[in-house]
């Protein structure tokens, strides 16, 4: 049992070691709310383009290429979707709590915890399937999660035209798009331009994990504690409960495995909120959910990996 924890703490602390250095940073002032946006915004779009890019790029078809894992994981985010949206039709009368209520059960922290959760486990050699996923992955999430909130604003209109452009200027997409050509053609580029390109990759996921934290604010509960507390608790459980044993007697197993731990139990994503407060939905109860999903994900994400290592699944 004692290998199982090892793993499990090898994978987690990290994270949260990091995160709690972000809270420590804002806690001591030594960044303002506009220069955490500004890195922030320097992380979206600088770091993780090359972090795409290089991923795919370093990696070769047969590693990055999971037909069995891509098609699951597709299907499993649509019925979470339409399963969440059921319950949330059910749950409130206020379209703007069921926009957020839905996206925030759907919509995991893939890119900044699941990223390196499964480096720490598996080593960076191993990022190619990840990577993948978030190519296949992130754009659902995000057009999904428009076509969730415009819809549930009520004073909107959805353009899916509009939605698939924004899409495709996303600098995680665009790394993908410009990865994946160098992947086909098996064109390289000089040593000189690689090197930073890598450098900026490397750095990635510890200075997003630090903005994370340092970008966390509690705010009141105000009157949505029940649908706050059903959000992580679907978020961090339920959903996880019921895709992981799936993905498990579907024989998916390894590096496949963990993939669909950082996608399906990590908690709610950081870009819910500023999604749910840009389209007018409910960003109170949005921000509450990443602030509190991720705080209490330490413990959940503990509990799934040492229970499918015993299950050894990976």
């Amino acid at each position: 049992m004692e290998q199982y924890f090892l793993v499990a703490v090898k994978a987690i602390v990290p994270l949260f070691l990091l995160i709690l250095t972000g809270t420590y940073i804002r806690w001591r002032k030594l960044l303002t709310d506009t220069e955490i946006r500004h890195v922030n915004g320097m992380v979206f779009e600088i770091f993780f383009f090359c972090m795409m890019f290089h991923n795919l790029y370093i990696t070769s078809l047969d590693q990055a290429v999971r037909p069995k894992l891509i098609l699951f994981s597709v299907a499993a985010v649509f019925a979470v979707i339409a399963i969440a949206a059921v319950f949330a039709m059910r749950l409130t009368p206020d379209n703007k709590t069921r926009g957020a209520m839905i996206q925030a059960i759907y919509r995991s922290n893939f890119v900044l915890l699941g990223i390196p959760m499964v480096e720490n486990i598996f080593g960076r050699e191993a990022l190619a399937v990840p990577t993948m996923m978030i190519a296949i992955v992130v754009p659902i999430f995000n057009i999904m999660g428009v076509f969730i909130l415009e819809t549930f604003r009520g004073d909107g209109t959805f353009s899916l035209k509009t939605t698939l452009l924004n899409v495709l200027k996303n600098p995680m997409i665009v790394g993908a798009i410009f990865g994946f050509f160098f992947l086909f053609t098996g064109i390289r580029i000089p040593d000189f331009i690689e090197k930073p390109i890598a450098q900026l990759s490397y750095c990635t996921s510890p200075v997003a994990l630090l903005i994370l934290g340092a970008s966390f604010k509690i705010g009141t509960l105000g009157n949505d504690v029940r649908d706050l507390a059903i959000i992580v608790a679907s978020r961090l459980l339920v959903v996880p409960g019921v895709i992981l044993p799936l993905a498990m007697l579907m024989g998916i197993r390894g590096i496949e495995f963990v993939t669909l731990i950082s996608i399906f139990a990590t908690p709610c994503a950081v870009a819910s909120f500023a999604m749910a407060q840009q389209l007018g939905s409910n960003a109170e109860l949005a921000g509450n959910a990443v602030v509190v999903s991720s705080a209490l994900s330490c413990f959940t994400l503990f509990f799934w990996i040492v229970l499918f290592q015993v299950f050894g699944v990976f």
